[in-house]
């Protein structure tokens, strides 16, 4: 299998006028067209039932970049050359005969434009829609490969079932019918420059590494924080919620990449391996654990700040699609133990949620404090530990907090910042996680992606908790106003002398 992403192949895009489409896929695929980066022989197949033609789907397409992306400007002799490689199949998800003639279509643009048999599915619809698809694609001959030269892959989007059990079934039925090396398990936040980041920023500097441990961290924050509801989309998250929304998967995958031991090598497997036993190592959860190491919460009417100005917005209650007496959590804050060598005793907190006062995804890692007798007399109120903060979105970057003498007479510390931010220190830009998942996707690298053993471990950690929270008297919501950082309970979980370090 090569992974030059100059291959010809065609993508087929199932959800093809849904919203994660319009706001995220097509812009990617444009931004990567025109950075030359798509290989030369390429086509899109919109596999949708709406009354269409590939004439009015492509200028679907163009209001969608214009709308979710005017910087890309689709005009003139570029998007052209993009539109013209995109065509559109009208069919129901649940028509057979639709799947065999997108079967035809491929195999006629196989020869017209010589994709070479190389096909690449794109499961952008909701979850619900993910086994009837696969179970057609099979029966079709769709998931086979044309030649033995050529190669066939899914791409699934989030969300990956909806606790242990259904994640099993969705990972049965795709190894039914693909290959676990054919399986593209798409999670967004792994295509973020910061988070791919954490793994160079840990191996490729010899200062931190060797200090990654039980001996030097006293504790690690993985905030995920949000200030928009639900969006729109109250039917959806109010069978979700928080837990299975963020934490399952993007805080999972961002804890493993923080404290999984080095792997043998950058190949794909070799890093999910490792991210697989970090995730086997996590303690598991009893009901009592979730009593005492977790804290829910549902946020009340409050007060945003929204382009600088501060704005009412309702309860998540009074939200459209949202069950006017749900108990859905919107926020979450776990504290997560790993039972290995390197991290024993070490606390991870995880806190996310909505309505939150700030839009941002950090880690911090903080490490012990230095003993105090060298600075006990003096005035050294500015001491305190040193503090890795990695910051996902937005200003992707890090810094390093580090304590200095104040200039002046006399001993006086302050903690001051060792930064840096993707922006301003290279000369490139920062892409979308999505150009960086696709052009991975098409090149067959697996890297970003998580495998099917790694889905079920972290369902297998977090699933024990919703089942807790079915059966533990469930806390009275609204426990926060929106504008806030969540409940006060959400202090408890941390230990003596450990507070929650609020991003600024």
């Amino acid at each position: 299998m090569s992974s030059d992403v100059t291959n010809p192949c065609a993508l087929v895009l199932f959800g093809s006028t849904g919203d994660l489409t319009r706001r995220k896929i097509m812009p990617a695929l444009y931004s990567l067209a025109k950075q030359k980066l798509l290989p030369p022989a390429f086509a899109i197949i919109a596999f949708a039932r709406r009354d269409k033609d590939d004439a009015t789907y492509r200028e679907d397409v163009r209001a969608a970049i214009r709308e979710f992306a005017p910087a890309l400007q689709p005009e003139g002799p570029e998007w052209e050359a993009f539109a013209q490689n995109i065509f559109y199949l009208r069919s129901t998800l649940d028509d057979s005969e639709g799947y065999h003639r997108l079967a035809n279509l491929l195999d006629t643009l196989d020869e017209e434009r010589h994709l070479g048999g190389n096909r690449l599915f794109y499961l952008a619809t909701p979850p619900e829609n993910f086994l009837e698809i696969i179970d057609h694609l099979g029966r079709a001959g769709l998931n086979r490969q044309k030649t033995p030269q050529s190669w066939t892959r899914i791409v699934v989007e989030k969300p990956f079932g909806y606790d242990l059990a259904s994640a099993r079934q969705l990972n049965a039925e795709l190894r039914a019918r693909f290959r676990e090396d054919q399986i593209y398990r798409i999670d967004h936040y792994l295509g973020k420059e910061s988070v791919q980041n954490i793994l160079v920023l840990r191996f490729a500097n010899h200062i931190f590494e060797p200090l990654f441990n039980k001996n030097y961290i006293d504790h690690v924050q993985i905030i995920v924080a949000e200030t928009i509801g639900v969006e729109g989309r109250g039917n959806y998250f109010d069978k979700s919620g928080i837990m299975r929304d963020m934490i399952q998967n993007h805080a999972l995958q961002v804890l493993t990449l923080v404290a999984m031991e080095p792997p043998i090598s950058l190949h794909a497997d070799a890093i999910r391996d490792e991210k697989v036993k970090t995730l086997r190592s996590l303690r598991p959860f009893s009901q009592e654990d979730v009593a005492r190491r977790t804290v829910r919460g549902q946020y009340g009417p409050g007060k945003l700040v929204i382009d600088g100005k501060e704005v009412e917005v309702p309860g998540y209650r009074e939200e459209e699609g949202v069950d006017p007496k749900s108990t859905t959590e919107t926020f979450a804050a776990i504290h997560f133990a790993l039972e290995n060598w390197r991290w024993a005793g070490v606390p991870f907190y995880v806190l996310a949620g909505k309505r939150l006062p700030k839009r941002v995804t950090e880690v911090q890692i903080q490490f012990k404090a230095v003993p105090d007798v060298l600075f006990a007399r003096t005035a050294a109120e500015g001491l305190r530990p040193n503090r890795l903060v990695i910051r996902i979105q937005p200003d992707e970057g890090a810094f390093f907090e580090v304590c200095s003498k104040v200039p002046g007479p006399g001993l006086k510390i302050q903690t001051v910042q060792m930064d840096f931010k993707y922006g301003s220190a290279f000369s490139v830009p920062v892409h979308d996680a999505y150009e960086r998942l696709l052009l991975d996707a098409i090149r067959g690298d697996a890297s970003l992606f998580a495998r099917g053993d790694e889905v079920e471990a972290a369902w297998e950690v977090v699933t024990p908790i919703l089942e807790a929270w079915e059966h533990l008297t469930c806390p009275v919501f609204p426990n926060y106003a929106a504008g806030t950082w969540g409940p006060k309970a959400a202090a408890d979980l941390l230990r003596e002398g450990q507070v929650w370090r609020i991003p600024q």
